[in-house]
């Protein structure tokens, strides 16, 4: 018995030890993997790239502290991981909830002084408004802060080319290319579904910007012209060229089967108040209460969730055809 004792106190130890190697070699093998990670990053940087303006940007070090000054740009850094390094974001990032927590450097004019206070070794910029703010850009220059102005996205496959700019400048991409990966693969079967809609049922739709009197919708060249197009249903206001105010009497003349409004985030009850809009009661859309409200955002903000924004469309339009 007393052997039998000493052969199971042997054996308990042997296990332990065992079993604390084992786990050191996990914390060590966990360790290694992220130091290996940090120095593949390391290892991108410096790395120059050419922005939206045309200008040779030059990142020297991974950067570890970022300001975004369009929401878009704050959503694709998250997306990718560098979330952490973002110090200064957009009054106007809502997305994810983490950007609420984040310093703010205002809205379409930024705070010259708050940014450069935050000490950012990179400030993303978006062609967008890029010139209308050349001058509070260059001061962030002149203090020695890269400024990388990320392109305005038009299509899919420049959301691409912005997520792609992105991840070379924060040393993030490898996620970058996963991310497009998993875009191009979601966005890939929406439009397998929405080729089974032969021509006869293919839809009409009216996307309102802006509630009325003052109605806006996009026309081509924009974003949601081509996400229509991609889940093959059709623009009524196509034939405009960009955002335009347009008519009420050329939209009833139009006749869309299906209306899409997109700012039921800041106005209240948007679909009850087209369908019960003075001269519209015989648009096939209202007559069939086919409107629906779609969450801005989704549809207009050039990053990862724009394959959310193209399923709710798709939803909205072709219910059947994309029912869950």
């Amino acid at each position: 018995m007393k052997n039998l004792y000493s052969l199971l106190v042997l054996l308990l130890l042997v296990t332990g030890i065992i079993a604390g190697c084992a786990s050191d070699n996990t914390k060590d093998n966990t360790n290694s993997s992220s130091s290996e990670n940090q120095n593949a990053k390391d290892s991108a940087f410096p790395v120059t790239i050419i922005d939206a303006l045309d200008k040779d940007v030059t990142i020297e070090e991974d950067p570890e502290k970022i300001v975004s000054l369009i929401p878009s740009n704050t959503e694709v850094l998250f997306a990718l991981g560098a979330g952490d390094e973002v110090v200064g974001v957009s009054d106007f990032a809502n997305y994810p909830e983490e950007a609420a927590d984040i310093e703010k450097i205002g809205g379409m004019e930024f705070n010259v002084e708050k940014i450069i206070s935050l000490k950012p070794d990179l400030v993303l910029a978006h062609g967008s408004s890029a010139h209308n703010s050349e001058a509070g850009l260059q001061q962030l220059r002149d203090a020695g802060i890269a400024v990388l102005v990320v392109n305005d996205a038009k299509s899919f496959d420049e959301v691409y080319k912005s997520m792609e700019m992105i991840g070379k400048a924060t040393g993030e991409t490898e996620s970058a290319e996963t991310i497009i990966t998993d875009m191009k693969k979601k966005l890939e079967e929406v439009k397998t579904k929405a080729e089974t809609v032969s021509k006869d049922e293919q839809r009409s739709v009216f996307v309102e910007v802006s509630p009325a009197p003052e109605i806006y919708s996009p026309g081509k060249n924009t974003f949601m012209d081509d996400m229509l197009s991609l889940i093959n249903a059709k623009n009524v206001t196509h034939d405009q060229e960009g955002w335009n105010q347009v008519d009420q009497e050329v939209i009833i003349k139009e006749n869309p089967d299906v209306i899409i409004t997109t700012y039921g985030y800041y106005t209240e009850k948007p679909v009850e108040k087209v369908l019960s809009r003075d001269g519209w009661k015989d648009v096939t859309a209202v007559t069939e209460e086919r409107v629906v409200d779609v969450h801005s955002d989704l549809v207009t903000r050039s990053g990862p969730r724009l394959v959310e924004g193209i399923e709710e469309l798709a939803k909205a339009v072709y219910p059947d055809v994309f029912a869950e």
